[in-house]
């Protein structure tokens, strides 16, 4: 059953989950697979930097919303067979050196690069990803890099500059794989039996450490606590 979802704006995504929550007696398998890049500066409905909010807040409310059901789900499944799989990139390594700019993000941070905007919010999803893992272990939770994938993402990069989009074009072609090949490792996180649970993976089935920052504990700490209250100003049910 489709169910219509704007990531942009919060209350879609509240309305999105409450109609999968009462369609959905299980949920063995989420994945955080939407997003934008490299987009010019604009805010969601709620007053975040876009590509923040799209490729994280509305996720992050997404997973808080559907995670009781996951939970109870896993309580019927062997173990580590429920799973997140959140799609980061490893452009995450071009996000701001501070980390995430948390001060910003509830502006368009228009001095800010589009694709360092990009990395920041790629960069809040492997450390989102690692403290779901730890607080939640009857889950398995993982993100991954799927490759350089021909979808429309490049040709609404708008945001780049005319020399970046100049050289896009020869380096798709020379780097980029088909959607078929990008979904391999999406499709290897949700199935494998040697997953490990909070790891960072790129094609396909590669564990890696990803940049410094992914590793953060203290700002993987700060993005948590932030998120919190984030999420609760805007009517999220909170974290079991």
């Amino acid at each position: 059953m489709p169910v219509p979802l704007d990531l942009s704006d919060l209350e879609s995504v509240k309305k999105a989950a409450n109609t999968i929550l009462t369609a959905a007696s299980t949920i063995d398998l989420l994945y955080l697979n939407a997003g934008i890049a490299a987009t010019t500066p604009k805010l969601t409905a709620q007053g975040y930097e876009e590509q923040f909010g799209v490729n994280y807040m509305g996720h992050a409310l997404f997973t808080q919303m559907l995670l009781p059901k996951l939970l109870q789900t896993a309580e019927l499944r062997p173990p580590q067979s429920v799973r997140i799989v959140i799609l980061s990139s490893e452009a995450h390594s071009s996000a701001p050196k501070a980390g995430i700019l948390l001060d910003e993000v509830k502006s368009d941070m228009a001095s800010t690069g589009a694709q360092t905007r990009y990395g920041q919010s790629k960069l809040a999803n492997i450390l989102f990803g690692k403290k779901l893992a730890t607080l939640y272990p009857s889950i398995m939770t993982a993100s991954l890099h799927p490759g350089v994938v021909t979808t429309e993402i490049i040709g609404k990069a708008n945001g780049l500059s005319f020399l970046m989009k100049t050289l896009a074009g020869p380096f798709m072609w020379l780097l980029a794989v088909t959607v078929q090949e990008g979904a391999k490792n999406q499709l290897w996180a949700g199935t494998a039996a040697d997953v490990k649970s909070g790891e960072y993976y790129v094609p396909i089935g590669k564990l890696v450490r990803g940049s410094p920052r992914a590793s953060d504990a203290k700002l993987q700490e700060e993005l948590w606590e932030w998120t919190d209250e984030e999420l609760k100003a805007h009517g999220g049910p909170g974290w079991p």
